[in-house]
């Protein structure tokens, strides 16, 4: 398998298909899954000619089950440091939702002469969790909870968080049992331990500076009926701290867009790219 050895020791698992020489594009998945989250896009791009690249972050998927440094900070210097080993300049950076974090915080702290153009998917900035400074977020015992059923019983609780991840309890959507399936065994895949703490990272972490440092042109794509990252308490926060960011909203569209919804994604996506040249 492809694989990166960070500083700290730390085995990243990696996908890069296409040409050396071709623009690259790396994708960051969402919690708790893996690269495998990307692959309708991966597909879709590799075959326009692009080089695409994904990796599994640190406890997740096929990387090391790490039981430290599993917060942003860290996150975004393992993605520093695979964009090194790969020799990537001028890349293309999109997040989905807790990839959107590590996006943001890896533009901001070690893009600069690397990355090209950031966009952000369903993703969890400026900061999720409810306080003073953010009275529109969501309580801590949402996460809470998510703690809880990560903890104790991980395996019917990524099951059933497939549901509204995807929108499947809203009437007239049809369900994707292949798709739910495909979701809890990218979950199953990484570290109890590492997941669990990664909630604290993607719901906690504010990235408020670091959207306001972020200096390449940026796409903010949310669905409105987002269950899992809501739409008014992100995207259009976000897109007010990013000088310059464009923002399209999905009317009705879930967190998990980019797979119920890929060609729609992948075209408007695809669109924001070829508008950089």
């Amino acid at each position: 398998m492809p694989i990166i050895q960070a500083k700290n020791g730390t085995e990243l698992f990696y996908k890069d298909w296409g040409s050396s020489e071709a623009p690259a594009i790396v994708f960051h998945h969402g919690w708790p899954l893996s690269a495998d989250d990307w692959d309708a896009q991966l597909m879709f791009f590799y075959r326009q000619g692009f080089r695409v690249i994904a990796h599994d972050r640190r406890g997740h998927g096929r990387s090391t089950q790490t039981a430290t440094g599993n917060e942003m900070d860290t996150y975004a210097a393992d993605v520093a440091e695979l964009v090194s080993a790969l020799g990537l300049t001028k890349a293309i950076h999109v997040g989905h939702s807790t990839g959107g974090g590590e996006v943001t915080r890896y533009v901001a702290r070690h893009g600069a002469g690397r990355a090209a153009a950031a966009v952000l998917i369903s993703a969890v900035p400026p900061v999720m969790v409810k306080s003073d400074a953010n009275p529109g977020g969501l309580p801590l015992g949402v996460f809470d909870e998510i703690r809880e059923g990560t903890a104790t019983n991980r395996s019917q609780f990524y099951l059933d968080i497939t549901i509204p991840f995807y929108g499947y309890n809203r009437p007239g959507v049809k369900e994707s049992e292949g798709v739910r399936q495909n979701w809890w065994r990218q979950g199953m895949m990484g570290g109890a331990l590492a997941q669990y703490e990664c909630i604290k990272a993607f719901s906690e972490t504010d990235f408020s500076e670091d959207l306001k440092q972020i200096d390449v042109p940026t796409f903010i794509m949310h669905g409105d009926d987002d269950q899992i990252v809501p739409y008014a308490d992100s995207a259009p926060l976000s897109h007010q701290l990013v000088k310059g960011s464009t923002l399209k909203t999905y009317p009705g569209l879930p967190h998990g867009m980019p797979t119920t919804h890929a060609a729609q994604i992948n075209a408007d996506l695809l669109a924001f790219i070829k508008g950089l040249r």
